[in-house]
């Protein structure tokens, strides 16, 4: 009897050694599995989007209204670094592109991506001109476009809006919606768009919507985040990028509220600052 309680003990204390040993195996394996970034910036009133592939490409969508969103870059992109492979303006309203003029002129841009409508506004003509000044290529974003950014780990962002000459859109109308994906986990970035594009991307791509991350739709406004989206993203978080105290009262009550209905976790710039996640493939963990 003793016998068999000794080799007993020592097979409990076997488990717990080999257990010990999974354990720092797997947080070893996740330690060491390639990351991929996203920081949505706490640039006020408006939205700007940092995303990092594993292999350093960089991507910022939308930079806010002002100069904020060059103090917001310096905390999370390595030290010293001046250079953003592409750099995507939604649409032209001052709280999306208006930094963006400061970036232009501050970082060395690989191509700029637009969807193709115009401003009459001197921050989108400054933009524009400092963009020709230094020779960085436009593009206009159209469904069915891929951005490879990581082609090693497959880091991909599509292009789901628009999907046709916009130039003679309101601005809102003609926003970029994207989604970002590395390998299980995703992320779906609307700009502004309005209800109207949410329930026509439904329509188009209805199962292949859903997205761990939704940056919602003009900053909580009740123009954008349907229940129908909502219902096919699906989003464990919704992220809102608003400036404290606005004078547009974003976000707005009834979208707040249907967040809650749908369970989704849903965190605000201006009241947590700026917001970084990372992913290793399988799911997201705020940093």
């Amino acid at each position: 009897m003793h016998s068999i309680r000794r080799y007993g003990h020592f097979f409990i204390v076997a488990i717990l050694i080999a257990a010990n040993a999974l354990i720092w195996r797997g947080v070893s394996t996740s330690a060491e599995a390639p990351l991929v970034t996203v920081a949505f910036l706490d640039i006020g009133q408006g939205d700007s989007v940092y995303i990092e592939a594993p292999n350093g490409n960089q991507l910022l969508i939308d930079g806010g209204e002002g100069g904020a969103v060059l103090s917001e870059l310096a905390e999370v992109m390595p030290l010293g670094d001046r250079s953003l492979d592409i750099v995507i303006g939604t649409h032209p309203d001052k709280d999306h592109i208006g930094g963006l003029l400061d970036v232009v002129r501050s970082y060395d841009v690989g191509e700029f991506l637009e969807p193709g409508v115009s401003a009459d506004t001197l921050i989108y003509r400054e933009l524009k001109k400092a963009i020709q000044e230094k020779g960085i290529p436009v593009t206009l974003a159209r469904r069915g476009m891929t951005l490879l950014l990581d082609e090693a780990y497959g880091v991909r962002l599509d292009i789901l809006f628009p999907d046709r000459d916009v130039s003679d859109f309101e601005a809102n109308d003609a926003s970029i919606v994207a989604r970002l994906s590395y390998a299980s986990t995703s992320v779906m970035l609307t700009g502004d768009a309005p209800i109207k594009t949410e329930r026509y991307l439904v329509s188009l791509d209805g199962a292949e919507l859903p997205s761990d991350i939704l940056k919602a739709g003009h900053h909580g406004s009740r123009t954008s985040t349907s229940a129908e989206f909502l219902a096919a993203v699906a989003p464990r978080y919704a992220i809102i990028s608003s400036g404290k105290n606005n004078r547009y009262g974003h976000p707005h009550q009834e979208v707040m509220a249907l967040l809650q209905t749908f369970g989704i976790e849903t965190l605000r710039t201006d009241e947590e600052g700026t917001i970084v996640f990372l992913s290793d493939g399988f799911s997201f963990v705020r940093e």
